[in-house]
């Protein structure tokens, strides 16, 4: 039970936001906290993962979180094995169970799972003995993204997310990054927006305990941080938006929308980022207003953390 930097935690796997406590999530938070620090993450007296094996098993491409496990995996001492799913017997035809009875057979520790079917992971779970970590399934959640946002914005505004107004926007219906994150600020107190055109809404979100607005001047109004989602093309089967031009004109983000939120307001975007298409450059760039290169730094800390806490369940530290 992971208890050194708060509550005991006992879960065996981070497969979704909505399976954790409040206190869960305050442990998490504190041990990324804890390894913000570049001298802290380097230290051999960090070396918790030492004699165990991590394995990325990425069915979907992502160099960020594929790249910020393996370094959170190594610099805590574990071996890291990347698993080539392009070259792998799954392209062969085999099934999900039957790679898991594989990796099963082998004793991974920890296993970080991203596949395109939403509740993969879940069933992955079941089936092996270690711990599965769900890097994303398919548009259902992505909860380290989640707490790596969390993170960031407690670097930025402080611990307190009571009274934070939040507006998340853009193509929410194909993002799983929004399903976590609406979980999670909803538990840390934040007021949540969902701002897009109503065919990227999902019809359900009025259930998700969040306003929903369809112009953007509107829903920017007051918010503290403006998160950016990325237009998911390659998940769209039909026309949800008119053109690239258009959506910008209407949903990207630039300098006239975003004079609309709270001075001091700053922007976010979990990338990759379509520039031009749901955010201008100048604002993608501007260290004055944006977060983004933050929750890159975030992400290797707040992996290590996920990765510390599940190590010490593992092991029963009290």
């Amino acid at each position: 039970m992971a208890s050194s930097y708060g509550y005991p935690f006992e879960q065996q796997h981070c497969l979704s936001i909505s399976q954790f406590s409040r206190p869960d999530i305050e442990t998490l938070l504190a041990l990324g906290e804890y390894y913000l620090d570049l001298s802290v993450q380097k230290s051999p007296d960090n070396r918790i993962l030492t004699g165990k094996t991590l394995v990325n098993l990425f069915f979907e491409n992502s160099t960020r979180t594929q790249k910020s496990f393996e370094i959170a995996g190594r610099r805590l001492g574990a071996d890291v094995i990347n698993m080539e799913v392009a070259n792998s017997s799954v392209k062969k035809g085999e099934t999900l169970l039957d790679t898991a009875a594989t990796l099963n057979a082998m004793n991974p520790d920890m296993l970080v799972v991203r596949h395109g079917s939403s509740g993969a992971q879940a069933l992955l779970a079941q089936k092996v003995s270690g711990s599965v970590i769900n890097a994303g399934d398919g548009m259902h959640e992505h909860p380290t993204q989640a707490l790596l946002d969390a993170l960031t914005i407690r670097r930025h505004f402080g611990k307190d997310f009571g009274g934070l107004r939040l507006a998340i926007c853009g193509d929410i219906t194909h993002s799983r990054v929004a399903r976590s994150n609406v979980q999670l600020l909803n538990m840390l107190g934040c007021e949540v927006r969902l701002v897009g055109p109503p065919t990227l809404i999902p019809s359900d979100a009025d259930r998700w305990g969040v306003e929903v607005y369809h112009n953007m001047e509107d829903g920017l109004e007051g918010c503290d941080v403006v998160m950016m989602l990325r237009l998911q093309l390659e998940r769209m089967s039909g026309a949800f938006v008119p053109s690239k031009r258009e959506y910008f004109h209407f949903y990207g983000l630039d300098r006239a929308k975003l004079a609309y939120a709270k001075p001091g307001a700053m922007v976010m975007h979990p990338g990759p980022m379509n520039r031009g298409v749901e955010i201008a450059s100048s604002i993608a760039d501007d260290p004055d207003v944006s977060l983004i290169t933050h929750q890159v730094e975030s992400g290797v800390a707040m992996r290590m953390g996920i990765l510390h806490a599940l190590s010490e369940a593992q092991d029963g530290v009290a």
